[in-house]
């Protein structure tokens, strides 16, 4: 029987998800065939501003990266976008001149950020942020300029600030009510988070309409309607999204805010569908993933004639990580004239709860600052509980016999732990049980619990702990180090001592990896576990990202990036010759001093790089490199009437000692010479302060999208034992921690008191410490093998270009 030919246009997650609910339930049903306007695989919209910040890449927050099309033959273009639909001949035709027929057709458009009209709205350095290219475009001009005007104080505004700040922007952030995120929290909520975000850097301009952005041809700043104005060399607009109905619109299929569908999420044109933002049900447009998933689910049983469910709508609940703060809100949480509410309101620790009630029923919540009991009280609005009798403030905590035992023990079968997903804990533990997963990647691929957000992570480990028992190993640890494997970082580690394993490949060979060739995931992180358990090992170039090839930042236009060492941010007048030299004689387009301290040469073509690096005779500052960046300094006690302690030269001195040493992912150092804290050392991996008498030391700090004060490790006396305490802290942090986690979620898993425990045991500290001098004895500046020849410059360059 010939296959039935299923078009999907668009490539976003709610598209994608319902496809993959279809071959869940028949591979053969289909040849299928995706349409996708951006050049990427599917990937997660939500995790947009962790790329836009440079903690994840493009390829880290992938769905279905381009072999899962291949596995499952389905047709993909990307790049290319459908221009109309033919519903009478069942066709579609794109831009580049395609016709496909189809025999049943699904619109899943998405949706497309809302510009203001406003004039001047169309200039260079005018941006929505929606998809990667916005990213891109934001990621730019942080490197060219210094001010920013993000408009729109919902979430996605806040994460765009967010994300600038981090790129070193000054952001104001506009908005047209009183209170930000009004669509998910009260009042009171949205104040306290307004005083968060202030104190993280965000400047806010309430109550402004937009009236006009200005400048020439690019953006210099905005207008607003009370005549007042903001300088911004970035406009970001963030002020909502509509419904993309436009080709449904000109196919002749009805639409009215969104592309209308009924229950089944059929279309009123025959054997067309919609599903995803760009769908309207019952009056409603869903712009959160679960609703959407929901929606792809019914589809994917209607469609394949497996099943009768109907989509009903979705009961809203939003649970957020709003730079670093976290956020829950669910279904009506408004004060209203036949609703009564309980409030608990911590201004001390910033914490607020209300539950909204009506005819002793709970039909909504908001919560800031402690959400954990977030889904208890979500699935009692869902499932419309009677709390007659219970005193009221009572439903605000779980009560004493459920905090008596885990938490995820006292769940019912029903109750829904991964929220976007819709995974109940009843599927998750049949999963664990039925198809034997130990590792939280497992669960995820094989539920999709954990998938998309990533929030509900924890509870499906404590999930995992309590349905496998007593052969349950910490998390954390059983966790694959990528998709080419089912082995976790542990497993690898031990078959690489124990079968005394050499090479990238050689692993990959050994142990039996589905992808011969690894991926980008696996492949750095095993040249790292390699040289970190023999420090004797040669980087292998191919198992390297292309920066740390080439020992400098690719830019978006190809060009690169080239930041020499300056030990300390301190500088001499013959190297800030050699700098301007370099600059005059490759025409450098931009010479910019960075946030640690150095000069950066920006828009070095790639062949000149050897001989860039050889005439500047300097060390690299291996700002693209996962090991130490930099180490930030004030002036100190010589010059400064404040500073207690001599903190130029400890930073010179610790610089000099871990410079080329390999790390889990990027390290950040600073020495501050007194508590006003000039260097910043309280949001560095490893900081510094000087206090009378000796020095205090902060680990697991992040000033990144993350943002994370450091913890108070100990307190030392001599910069002997600062040395001593860095290169321990640094040894362990390489020995335990997986590839690309940073020092900041690291001492989070490992617990603060047990890096303690190791860090202050003599001996201990002692190995680690001698541990690191033989890393440290190994380490050698590539650019010190440039030999002014030709012939050394090209074998050089070659080994480069793998």
């Amino acid at each position: 029987m010939e296959k039935k030919k299923l078009v999907l246009i668009g490539n976003g997650m709610a598209g994608v998800r319902c496809i993959e609910e279809i071959l869940k339930i028949d591979t053969e049903a289909f040849d299928i065939t995706i349409f996708g306007s951006e050049p990427h695989p599917n990937y997660n919209r939500i995790l947009l501003s962790t790329v836009l910040q440079g903690d994840t890449s493009i390829e880290d927050i992938t769905l279905n990266d381009r072999t899962w099309y291949e596995k499952n033959n389905i047709t993909l273009y990307t790049g290319e976008t459908v221009i109309s639909i033919d519903s009478e001949q069942k066709s579609i035709y794109t831009n580049l001149g395609r016709e496909v027929a189809y025999d049943r057709l699904i619109l899943a458009t998405g949706s497309k950020p809302f510009m203001l009209p406003v004039p001047g709205a169309d200039k260079e350095g005018v941006t929505a942020f929606r998809d990667i290219k916005d990213c891109e475009t934001m990621i730019d001009a942080a490197q060219n300029y210094k001010k920013a005007v993000v408009i729109g104080g919902g979430l996605l505004g806040l994460e765009a600030a967010r994300g600038l700040i981090n790129l070193g922007m000054q952001v104001d952030v506009v908005h047209l009510g009183s209170q930000l995120m009004d669509r998910q929290l009260d009042g009171t909520a949205a104040a306290l988070l307004k005083k968060e975000l202030e104190q993280q850097g965000m400047n806010f301009l309430m109550e402004k309409q937009t009236a006009e952005i200005i400048g020439e041809k690019r953006a210099e700043g905005v207008r607003f309607s009370d005549g007042s104005m903001a300088k911004a060399d970035l406009v970001v607009m963030a002020v909502g999204i509509r419904p993309n109905v436009q080709l449904a619109k000109d196919g002749g299929i009805p639409v009215n805010r969104g592309i209308l569908v009924n229950d089944y999420l059929e279309t009123e044109v025959g054997d067309i569908y919609a599903v995803g933002e760009c769908a309207e049900h019952r009056e409603m447009v869903y712009g959160l993933v679960a609703p959407l998933y929901a929606q792809g689910k019914v589809l994917a049983e209607h469609i394949t004639e497996t099943g009768t469910s109907q989509y009903e709508g979705s009961v809203i609940s939003t649970q957020l990580k709003v730079s670093g703060v976290d956020v829950f809100s669910a279904g009506h949480f408004m004060d209203e004239e036949h609703t009564k509410s309980v409030k608990i309101y911590d201004e001390v620790e910033g914490v607020y709860k209300k539950i909204v009630f009506q005819d002793n029923r709970v039909i909504g919540a908001v919560m800031f600052g402690e959400i954990q009991d977030g889904p208890r009280i979500f699935k009692m609005i869902l499932e419309k509980q009677d709390v007659t009798g219970i005193p009221k403030i009572a439903v605000m905590a779980a009560p004493v016999e459920e905090t008596a035992e885990s938490v995820v023990a006292s769940m019912t079968e029903s109750e829904v732990v991964c929220g976007c997903n819709g995974v109940t804990k009843g599927a998750i533990c049949d999963a664990i049980v039925n198809q034997g997963l130990t590792t939280l990647d497992e669960v995820r691929d094989c539920t999709n619990a954990s998938r998309s957000c990533g929030g509900c992570k924890p509870v499906v480990s404590e999930l995992l702990e309590y349905t496998l028992g007593d052969d349950f190993k910490y998390i954390e640890q059983k966790e694959a180090i990528c998709s080419c494997t089912s082995l976790s970082r542990e497993e690898v580690l031990e078959e690489i001592k124990s079968k005394n394993l050499k090479f990238v490949k050689e692993v990959m060979h050994v142990l039996d990896w589905k992808e011969k060739e690894g991926c980008s995931k696996c492949r750095p992180a095993l040249n790292y576990y390699l040289g970190m358990m023999n420090p004797q090992h040669e980087d292998e170039a191919a198992s390297k990202f292309v920066n740390e090839r080439m020992h400098a930042n690719i830019q978006k236009d190809g060009t690169y990036s080239v930041v020499p060492r300056m030990y300390g941010g301190v500088t001499t007048a013959e190297d800030l010759r050699k700098i301007a030299n370099v600059a005059e004689a490759y025409n450098v387009p931009m010479i910019k001093l960075t946030g640690g301290q150095r000069i950066d040469l920006l828009g070095i073509k790639k062949e000149d790089l050897p001989n860039v690096w050889a005439e500047l005779d300097m060390p690299s500052g291996y700002a693209y490199g996962k090991t130490l960046r930099t180490v930030k300094t004030c002036v100190g006690e010589q010059f400064c009437r404040f500073g207690t302690q001599d903190s130029t030269s400890l930073g010179i001195e610790l610089e000099k000692k871990f410079e080329r040493l390999n790390t889990p992912h990027k390290v950040k150092m600073s020495v501050s010479a007194c508590p006003r804290n000039c260097a910043e050392s309280g949001i560095k991996d490893f900081g510094i302060v000087g206090v009378d008498g000796g020095f205090e030391l902060y680990v697991g700090g992040n000033g990144g999208t993350h943002l994370r004060a450091g913890d108070l490790l100990c307190t030392v006396q001599t910069k002997e034992e600062v040395i001593t305490m860095a290169a321990a802290f640094l040894q362990f942090y390489r020995e335990t921690a997986h590839y690309l986690e940073r020092t900041s979620k690291w001492v989070e898993r490992m617990g603060l008191e047990y890096v303690r425990e190791v860090l202050f045991d003599e001996e201990s500290r002692s190995q680690l410490a001698g541990r690191i001098e033989e890393a440290l004895s190994y380490t050698k500046e590539p650019w010190k093998e440039i030999i002014k020849n030709k012939e050394t410059k090209e074998k050089l360059f070659e080994s480069l270009s793998v």
